[in-house]
C-alpha cells in the first residue's frame, strides 16, 4: 500500500484585529468579564528588566512592565507584536525570541476611565524576551509611559513604586496572581 502524500499546512488568514473599542463599549466590558493580555518581560543582556512609569489606569503611579490587552480577532502572536511596537517602538518584524513563562491573575479595584465601583480582571499571558544592545537603546515609551528604565531584578523587587503585579514576576513569595 502506497502512503498518501503529505498534504501541505495552509496558513490560517490572519483575521484583522478590531479597532479599538469605543470608551462606554470598553467599560461594560470591564464591568462585566475578563480581558486578556501579554505582558512583556524584557530583558537586555545585563539581566536588567524594563519598567514603565505608568500613567493611566489601572496601576496608574507605578513602574509595570510593558504590556496591552489581545483585541477580537487578533492572534496572540499579533497581539505580541502589536504591543512591542506600539509599547516600546520595537521593530515587529525582528523581535527577539520570545518564550511564553506562564499565565497570571491581575486584579484592580479600578479601572481604565476611573469609573466609580467597577474593578478590572485580567487574564495575564506572560512572556519574555531579551533584546540586544541595540534595540535597548532605540527603546521609546509610548502614551501610557512617561518613562521606561531599566531595573535590576532583585531591585525591582524592593522598589515600593514597582506595582505588585510587576514585582510577582520575579518575587516567588508573592503568589496571589499565580495560576497554577
Amino acid at each position: 500500500m502506497q502512503a498518501l502524500p503529505t498534504p501541505q499546512a495552509q496558513p490560517d488568514p490572519l483575521p484583522l484585529p478590531q479597532p479599538q473599542l469605543p470608551r462606554d463599549t470598553l467599560l461594560g466590558i470591564v464591568e462585566h468579564t475578563p480581558l486578556v493580555s501579554i505582558d512583556l518581560i524584557c530583558h537586555r543582556p545585563g539581566g536588567e528588566v524594563l519598567l514603565g512609569w505608568r500613567h493611566n489606569r489601572p496601576a496608574q503611579a507605578s513602574w509595570f512592565v510593558p504590556g496591552g490587552r489581545i483585541r477580537k480577532g487578533e492572534r496572540v502572536a499579533q497581539a505580541l507584536r502589536r504591543i512591542a511596537s506600539v509599547e516600546l517602538g520595537l521593530d515587529a518584524d525582528a523581535l527577539p525570541p520570545v518564550t511564553f513563562l506562564r499565565v497570571w491573575e491581575h486584579l484592580y479595584d479600578d479601572n481604565f476611565a476611573g469609573a466609580p465601583g467597577i474593578g478590572t480582571h485580567y487574564v495575564v499571558l506572560a512572556y519574555q524576551l531579551t533584546l540586544d544592545e541595540a534595540q535597548a537603546a532605540t527603546l521609546q515609551p509610548d502614551a501610557q509611559h512617561g518613562e521606561l528604565r531599566w531595573f535590576a531584578p532583585n531591585a525591582l523587587v524592593a522598589d515600593p513604586q514597582v506595582h505588585l503585579n510587576s514585582r510577582a514576576y520575579f518575587d516567588t513569595g508573592i503568589d496571589a496572581t499565580r495560576i497554577p
